[in-house]
């Protein structure tokens, strides 16, 4: 099994964005094989998705998530003094940790031929949901039995 680590800086505290190509690149180093790539996020503040990147898409996952777990609410992770051996510059964002949970923070994608199998509007997307930050997405490389 090879893991590759995606470098990702992000620019804001919600963001979207396609990693469909850089998951493309590390396919094509396997040399056009059946199997799978295992797409995992590195953080408990952002999700791995499979869906459209249409702009109003988006637009609306940014409300419905900020309807269900919103930032102001007194949630008890946000509670930092209760908290044993926080560091001075940790953030109140317990909001983007139970984001993070509906969404989920890993995809597996099958690859036929070298080609990852998603259908027409699919792209893989890193989520940001307590930006910006420096972020990290590995991706695992599954062989089918039979391939290297």
């Amino acid at each position: 099994m090879t893991v590759e680590l995606l470098q990702l800086p992000t620019q804001q505290s919600f963001q979207c964005i396609p990693i469909t190509e850089a998951v493309r690149a590390f396919i094509a180093k396997r040399g056009g094989q059946d199997g799978a790539v295992l797409i995992s996020g590195q953080h408990t503040t952002t999700a791995v998705v499979i869906n459209e990147m249409e702009e109003r898409l988006i637009e609306d996952l940014k409300a419905w998530l900020a309807e269900v777990a919103p930032a102001n609410r007194a949630w008890k992770h946000n509670d930092l003094e209760l908290r044993p051996n926080i560091p001075a510059d940790e953030p109140r964002n317990a909001h983007a940790h139970l984001q993070a949970l509906l969404l989920g923070n890993q995809v597996m994608v099958a690859v036929e031929n070298g080609g990852l199998v998603l259908g027409q509007y699919q792209d893989v997307i890193l989520v940001e949901l307590d930006g910006p930050r420096q972020r990290k997405v590995a991706l695992q490389w599954l062989a089918s039995p039979g391939s290297a």
